[in-house]
């Protein structure tokens, strides 16, 4: 009777003990799931810390070149690749930047620009060859030449007519020595679907060649003579880089293109080449080094944002353009 008593009483105890320890080890594992989510969640913060670091790197800083510092004799490699444009990679600042740092390093023995390029703005073409007239006159004896692959026209031509040579392929496309304005008229299509231009304007040729109203010919007239004077100031700088190896035509001024074969004929262009030949056999330096300026991606893509409100203001106002 007393052991049964007893027992009786040790049992609550014994009930107590096991809840305590189940509810001990369920405490002790949630704090465990929460060190470890705590440790995880360090981890992939730290992880995406050192991400956001490569992406500002990679943003602020342009892309290295680890070769340009390398030491011994080499051909300096420029690229004047696509529209030739303040906003765009073949801007005149990163290419005239570009040619400077080639000429600052004491081992460049030569100059190569690679030409693949339908041109563009006739100011930044004309900031481009300036330099390089420049620099032929301060450095005489450091040859520039220009290797055209696809094409070179317009005002990438403009800016490889200051080079000492022009080099092309047999199939390269040369030349496009002219101006052009396009754009587009909408006074019968406004007719047709029965729409009125209100048009305010403060000064008379305010609205020149508004594309929802009609051409007046004074300002055609007008806006003609000016690009006949842009034309004119290209032709001029052809003459004087070129010198007396173009064997003038009538129609060489006229905006057509030819061939790297027929360029070479009418003097537009001077030999068949390459990079590698250009570098290994007249520079004289087969190692060749990319000078070309790399923009920090932050200010390509405040260019860009830049470039496409230029890009909509050009279609109104329709900019001469060498291209």
């Amino acid at each position: 009777m007393d052991n049964q008593e007893k027992d009786n009483s040790q049992h609550p105890t014994d009930s107590t003990h096991w809840e305590r320890s189940v509810l001990e080890k369920l405490a002790f594992a949630a704090l465990d799931e929460q060190k470890a989510t705590r440790r995880w969640g360090i981890f992939f913060k730290s992880l995406m810390f050192a991400y956001i670091l490569v992406l500002l790197g990679v943003a602020v800083y342009p892309k290295l070149k680890l070769d340009k510092n390398s030491s011994g004799e080499h051909t300096a490699v420029i690229n004047l690749v696509g529209m030739i444009a303040e906003g765009k990679d073949a801007n005149a600042a990163d290419l005239i930047e570009s040619l400077r740092n080639a000429v600052k390093d004491e081992h460049t023995k030569g100059i190569i620009i690679h030409a693949n390029s339908p041109g563009g703005s006739p100011v930044q073409s004309a900031y481009v060859y300036d330099e390089i007239r420049k620099i032929k006159k301060e450095h005489p004896q450091l040859p520039i030449y220009a290797v055209v692959s696809d094409v070179c026209a317009s005002g990438c031509y403009y800016i490889a007519s200051a080079t000492d040579k022009i080099f092309v392929n047999p199939a390269s496309l040369i030349g496009s020595i002219g101006v052009l304005m396009d754009g587009f008229g909408f006074v019968d299509a406004m007719k047709n679907l029965g729409v009125e231009r209100r048009l305010l304007t403060a000064g008379a040729h305010k609205a020149m060649l508004d594309p929802f109203s009609p051409p007046k010919e004074d300002e055609t007239a007008y806006m003609k003579e000016l690009l006949g004077q842009v034309h004119q100031q290209f032709i001029s700088a052809v003459k004087l880089g070129r010198g007396n190896r173009l064997k003038e035509t009538p129609d060489m001024f006229s905006g057509l293109v030819w061939t790297g074969e027929a360029g070479v004929k009418n003097g537009i262009a001077d030999d068949f080449s390459d990079d590698d030949k250009v570098a290994r056999d007249i520079i004289g330096a087969e190692k060749r080094v990319d000078f070309t300026q790399q923009e920090a991606l932050i200010d390509k893509l405040a260019g860009k944002l830049g470039a496409s409100f230029e890009h909509a203001l050009s279609n109104v106002l329709q900019t001469p353009s060498l291209r």
